[in-house]
């Protein structure tokens, strides 16, 4: 099929029909006729409501509603919730089949591609030999976190990726009629397996249950998308230059987690988890490597009757415990052979684990992942002197980059704790060994001179043989088993620490001092942890420079500095920041934030490198990772880059490895195209530095407004959400709320967030822009608008502001957000509320498609209107279900079965929105 045909869709509608057609089948087939008559009538009355919004359709919705028992809801629950998580498959599966369609017809490059990075790269003047210097030092690394978002259980998810490889069996395969019938039937038996499965967990996931679902994107693949990654990427590369180039690209691709490290309000994160996650992590690694040498082994059976090996490759031979005459003449076997022995005396002295296939005799483990890749690039050397280049690629070649990348540790763990946490930790130890027993009230000033004294001495503050607060305690005794970790593994297994909730100096320097006193910080200005603060709310980001200038001006803190190659990390919290201030001023505030800290590293001499806290939906920093980094300000991205990645993204992004492959190339073309490309890009006109300004003030003082100065909104938020219930599932082991009250500020930005996807209102992705932009327009009306739209078509900061907010007002729906806010028993207080949101709604509506030059939403994004038209029939009836078990679950009738359907709901809901929280 020619890519670019009107009918590209084609394929994909025919899959969501084929996996319809076999769900219906299955619903029959178990439910029988009339729960699949009910689901077709919800359906079909959902579709009319939607299009008509009439108040005779929303009645006779109502009524079939309230007639289903708590039963049968679970049913028609159940029933829409796994077609949105098939027609999930059927989409990532287009997906594929679109990208493998433009390599088959050989499609001019594609932007986002690392063909075209280059391309556009060179474009601008650069030559290969600057993109090889990029390559040599950047550090780009998606950060799975561990945050409540994902709601799909495992073994679902194990069930829907053999559907989505039948589908690719289906397309690539040119089987014979009765083998077509064989793959159909067997497609059924999974939808019917599905069907059979428990959508929900029934318990509270503890945080090695996390680690293990994280650890499964690296089967599914890390492990073997990263070295293709890095095939391709120097292909590319050898192409610009000859064809008997041979440039080798260094691992600056690297993955992270939170998993087992992130403290911040999660007690449950303890040594022994840190500890824990680090075995699992290596014992999944070093085991791969065993199953790899053990392949390798069976396939480089050559014979020194017919080649010749290297000299290092003979000593190698000479040291394996294979002492079997049959492989006499195989040194490479041999070979392998010792370094699966050490390899597995190395998985013996990490995790205190046999190996699966034990070795032939004993060896000495291996001190380092170095040590491991020296063995290996003998044996690719021995192979390319002596004319078996080609057998040097291949699986050799993937495992001596997955050593490279992954090491012994697998990933780079992050370690993350609350400010208020180090503050009190410091206290307690000063006041233990007679320094100051009233550290929590001395002036900032005081703070700072008093650390920056104990930063420098060799005097230990930890006074042994004293009983410390249960949080010190915990405290010390994680960043003691951090220290050993470090030992044992290496600087990059456990290389950072955040400092949430950052607003002072001396709040960065409590951390330094705390490390000092494990030995990961050294007296004499040395460090083997990178300390990063991280600014959170709309206050933080506007005092994150002036902390940073006064940081930088500590001598003791820069030698710190200095001894981590002069490169400092600040993170920048999107969702916390967007919960205190909203969409707008968030966006704006953070972008300002990175431009003035450019600013202060430029004068004090030191590298920058942004952390990036993004969430998956737009109200939590999420949209296209493309554009997002390419509109980051110049200099913001100097080739460093680190995203988080977090919940439901994560395995929207790495469960299929074609798309994770190709996740990973748009990061690295981002990075690329916004460190070189930014230099030469113009600076922002100062007339729309000064509107953003006067818009982020309008819509903050809208946004504030509402959510905090409006009487009542705690209530009405509350009420017209599934706040309370998204409680009660076992998606996360962290508290949805930082302390047990109702307030929004103590309220995590995850559940905030997801609980306004629920009701279909996205308020904290649009809310204020409505307004600012009537407001600024009637301020200007001669050109007002006509400078908006020059904005949106010439800086990619404004542009990607308004395309995400496109994105997130399409999935919006006031029809079905008005059932949501009828359970808000206050009729006064509804209508003011709702009313007030519904008159924001149609202004941001109104704006955006006058700034955009559009008639309707998503005029200029085909995909998602397409996935839209696929989607909504049936994400809609789910959320009319939900407002009704809603009401009886909260009108005392609570019993299991209406909880599981509201619990069912969600999950539905989320699969079917596929961003939510």
């Amino acid at each position: 099929m020619d890519p670019s045909s009107s009918d590209k869709d084609t394929p994909l509608v025919e899959n969501i029909r084929l996996l319809g057609r076999l769900l219906g089948n299955t619903i029959k087939e178990q439910e029988g006729d009339d729960v699949f008559n009910i689901v077709e009538l919800i359906r079909q009355t959902s579709i009319d409501y939607l299009r008509y919004e009439k108040p005779e359709t929303r009645k006779e919705l109502e009524a079939l509603l309230d007639s289903l028992s708590p039963e049968l809801a679970v049913q028609i629950l159940r029933a829409y919730s796994y077609f949105s998580h098939l027609a999930n498959i059927a989409e990532d599966q287009h997906h594929v089949r679109r990208i493998r369609y433009h390599e088959i017809a050989r499609s001019p490059a594609r932007f986002s591609s690392t063909e075209k990075a280059i391309e556009r790269v060179e474009e601008a003047g650069y030559g290969i030999d600057d993109i090889v210097k990029f390559y040599d030092k950047a550090l780009i690394a998606p950060v799975m976190t561990a945050h409540p978002t994902e709601v799909r259980r495992k073994s679902t998810m194990t069930q829907e990726m053999r559907i989505a490889d039948l589908l690719h069996e289906l397309e690539r395969v040119d089987f014979t009629p009765s083998e077509i019938e064989e793959k159909e039937n067997e497609l059924e038996r999974k939808i019917l397996t599905l069907w059979q499965t428990n959508l929900l967990r029934q318990s509270k996931m503890s945080v090695i249950d996390e680690l293990k679902n994280g650890l499964t994107y690296f089967d599914y693949t890390f492990l073997q998308q990263l070295p293709r990654f890095y095939r391709k990427l120097e292909a590319s590369i050898n192409r610009k230059i000859d064809d008997a180039a041979d440039v080798s690209i260094p691992s600056f691709l690297r993955i992270g987690s939170w998993i087992g490290g992130d403290r911040d309000g999660n007690p449950f994160v303890t040594a022994e988890v840190l500890d824990e996650t680090f075995k699992r992590q290596s014992s999944l690694i070093l085991n791969h490597y065993l199953e790899q040498l053990n392949e390798l082994g069976r396939e480089l059976s050559l014979s020194t009757r017919l080649v010749t090996a290297s000299d290092a490759l003979n000593r190698l031979s000479e040291n394996s415990p294979d002492t079997s005459p049959h492989r006499q003449e195989e040194p490479y076997r041999r070979a392998l052979v010792g370094l699966y022995a050490r390899v597995s005396a190395t998985l013996q002295f990490m995790d205190n684990e046999e190996a699966a296939i034990r070795p032939l005799g004993d060896a000495n483990p291996y001190e380092n992942p170095k040590e491991l890749l020296a063995d290996l690039k003998v044996i690719e050397d021995s192979l390319k002197s002596n004319n078996s280049e080609a057998l040097a690629q291949g699986r050799l070649e993937e495992l001596c980059r997955s050593v490279d990348c992954f090491g012994f540790h697998l990933a780079c763990v992050d370690m993350r704790q609350n400010s208020a946490v180090h503050g009190a930790t410091v206290a307690e130890l000063f006041k233990a060994v007679d320094i100051t027993d009233r550290y929590e009230k001395l002036s900032e000033s005081d703070k700072i001179t008093l650390l920056s004294q104990e930063l420098s001495s060799s005097r230990p503050i930890i006074r042994q043989n004293w009983t410390y607060s249960e949080q010190t305690t915990s405290e010390l005794q994680i960043f003691e088993t951090a220290h050993k970790i470090q030992k044992t593994q290496n600087f990059e297994a456990l290389s950072t620490a955040i400092i949430s909730n950052t607003q002072s100096v001396s709040d960065v320097l409590e951390l330094a001092l705390i490390l000092k006193e494990k030995g990961i910080v050294i007296p004499e200005g040395e460090s083997r942890m990178n300390i990063v603060p991280l600014f959170e709310t709309i206050e933080d980001l506007q005092n994150c420079s002036g902390i940073m200038d006064q940081l930088f001006g500590i001598p003791e803190y820069m030698r710190l500095v200095k001894s981590l190659g002069n490169i400092q990390e600040v993170m920048l919290g999107y969702s916390d920041s967007n919960k205190d201030g909203g969409y707008i001023t968030s966006g704006w505030e953070l972008y300002k934030a990175e431009v003035t800290l450019i600013e202060v590293f430029r004068k004090h001499g030191v590298g920058i490198r942004l952390f990036h806290g993004r969430g998956g939906t737009v109200g939590r920093g999420g949209g296209p990772s493309y554009e997002a980094i390419l509109a980051q300000p110049s200099g913001a991205v100097d080739g460093q880059i680190r995203v988080t990645e977090q919940g439901e993204i994560i395995s929207s992004k790495y469960t299929n490895p074609d798309l994770g492959l190709r996740n990973l190339e748009i990061l690295a073309s981002a990075t690329l195209e916004a460190t070189l490309l930014s230099k030469n890009e113009p600076e922002p006109e100062d007339s729309w530095l000064d509107t953003m300004d006067r818009l982020s003030g309008k819509a903050f003082e809208t946004y504030r407004g509402l959510v905090y100065g409006t009487e009542g909104f705690i209530d009405y938020f509350w009420s017209s959400t599934v706040i309370n219930e998204i409680a009660t599932l076992n998606i996360g082991s962290r508290p949805a709320s930082r302390k047990k009250t109702r307030k929004i500020e103590d309220l995590r930005a995850i559940p905030w967030v997801f609980s306004w996807a629920q009701c279909r209102l996205m308020l904290p992705g649009w809310y204020g822009f409505g307004y600012a932009i009537e407001a600024f327009i009637e301020e200007n009306p001669d050109n007002g608008l006509q400078l908006l739209q020059e904005m949106y078509q010439n800086w990619p900061f404004f542009e990607s502001q308004l395309s995400n907010m496109d994105m997130v007002l399409s999935k919006t729906n006031l029809a079905i957000a008005s059932r949501y806010a009828a359970l808000v028993e206050d009729a006064e207080l509804r209508e003011k509320i709702f009313g007030t949101i519904v008159e924001e709604h149609k202004k941001t509506v109104k704006a955006l498609l006058a700034i955009m030059q559009q008639t309707t939403l998503l005029a200029g994004n085909p995909m998602l209107t397409r996935s839209i038209h696929n989607r909504f029939p049936y994400i809609d009836p789910l959320n009319h279900i939900q407002v009704q078990l809603l009401k009886r679950y909260r009108a005392d009738q609570k019993d299991a079965k209406t909880l599981t359907g509201i619990q069912l709901s969600i999950n539905g809901i989320a699969a079917g929105l596929r961003n939510s929280g």
